[in-house]
Order: C-alpha cells, then sequence, then structure tokens
C-alpha cells in the first residue's frame, strides 16, 4: 500500500529505519549533529549580504561505556539541528515540517515551516526551555510533509 510516507520516502536520503520513522501523513525526520551559534547572522534587503549564524558542533556524551548511542544534553538556549535526512522535491512539490509533540513535552522547540527547495542535509533552529533537554543520537524529533 502506497500512501503519502511512502511518496515522501522516495524524495529522502540518510533515512535511519523507514519502518520506525513512517507516520500515517508523512516522515519523522531524526537527529544526526547539534550545532551551538557562535555569533550572529545576518540578513539584508536583497539577499546579497546574507551569512548565517556561525556554530560549532556539540558532541554526544555516552551515559555508559557500553552504550550504542550518546546524548546530547542541552541547556536552555538555542540550538542548530541537522537530520540525517536530505530532501529533493520535484518541481513545484512543497514541504512542511514541524515538531513532534513529543519534543514539545520534552521541553524544546522549533518553527513550522515549508520547504520549497532541495535540502542537503535538512536543519532547523531549536529552541531549548530553561529545564533543558537531552536528545539521544538518531532521535525522532520533527515530521515532514508533503504540501498540497
Amino acid at each position: 500500500m502506497s500512501g503519502p510516507a511512502d511518496s515522501l520516502a522516495g524524495h529522502l536520503d540518510g533515512l535511519v529505519h523507514l519502518d520506525t520513522q513512517r507516520a500515517p501523513n508523512g516522515i519523522d525526520l531524526t537527529v544526526n549533529a547539534i550545532f551551538r551559534p557562535t555569533g550572529p547572522g545576518q540578513l539584508d534587503f536583497g539577499g546579497g549580504e546574507f551569512a548565517a549564524m556561525p556554530r560549532e558542533p556539540l558532541s554526544p556524551v555516552l551515559d555508559d561505556p557500553e552504550d550504542d548511542y550518546a546524548w546530547w544534553t542541552l541547556e536552555e538556549g538555542t540550538y542548530i539541528v541537522q537530520y540525517n535526512e536530505s530532501l529533493t522535491l520535484p518541481d513545484g512539490q512543497q514541504a512542511c515540517l514541524y515538531p513532534l509533540e513529543r519534543t514539545l513535552r520534552a521541553g524544546a522547540s522549533h518553527g513550522t515551516f515549508h520547504l520549497d527547495s532541495d535540502r542537503d542535509p535538512v536543519e532547523t533552529l531549536l529552541v531549548v526551555g530553561r529545564m533543558g533537554c537531552r536528545l539521544k543520537e538518531n532521535c525522532r524529533l520533527s515530521r515532514l510533509v508533503l504540501s498540497a
């Protein structure tokens, strides 16, 4: 049976485990890397002076040396999340990225936004609340759906 998730999966590279990431209306994206901004970005009217925020990678830490996957322990603040997945959209197609409810309940959030061009990889700006949040490598953080 083919549905929205299967259609979208054909436009994504880097899926960790499709059966787990598949949702009724889209695909859950998984965390590959987290960065801390180290300075300001800049925007101008025409885009010729645009500059993305400089950033530094954060290293996840194993809770136990025998664990297979490590954790990022994030304090209150803003971070850049880089997903495992890259997106290639067909001409005229758009996709929408939004946080999973459990991401919000864990104390973190990001904006909902539409993608109208390819992303290699997909990234978002994550805001962590005052109590902090822990993210495990490859955790599912957001859902990507095809827009009508």
